[in-house]
């Protein structure tokens, strides 16, 4: 049980510090070759519709499987 508390706070932990490192190092006004160099790590916006997605699908799936 240790172990999968471990890896669900390693996982918020990284998602965390991702995010934080995104929103800090980028800028609406970078244009040109310091855009370039200040890429996100994650497309959030794809991200977003992507849990979006799951949370719809998974919905779905377990009024399937209750409605049996």
């Amino acid at each position: 049980m240790r172990m999968f508390a471990g890896m669900i706070l390693g996982a918020l932990l990284l998602t965390g510090g991702i995010y934080i490192h995104d929103s800090m190092s980028t800028s609406s006004v970078a244009n040109g070759e310091v855009a370039l160099e200040r890429r996100t790590i994650v497309n959030w916006d794809v991200a977003a519709s992507e849990w979006d997605a799951l949370k719809t699908r998974t919905q779905k799936d377990w009024v399937k499987l209750t409605s049996n």
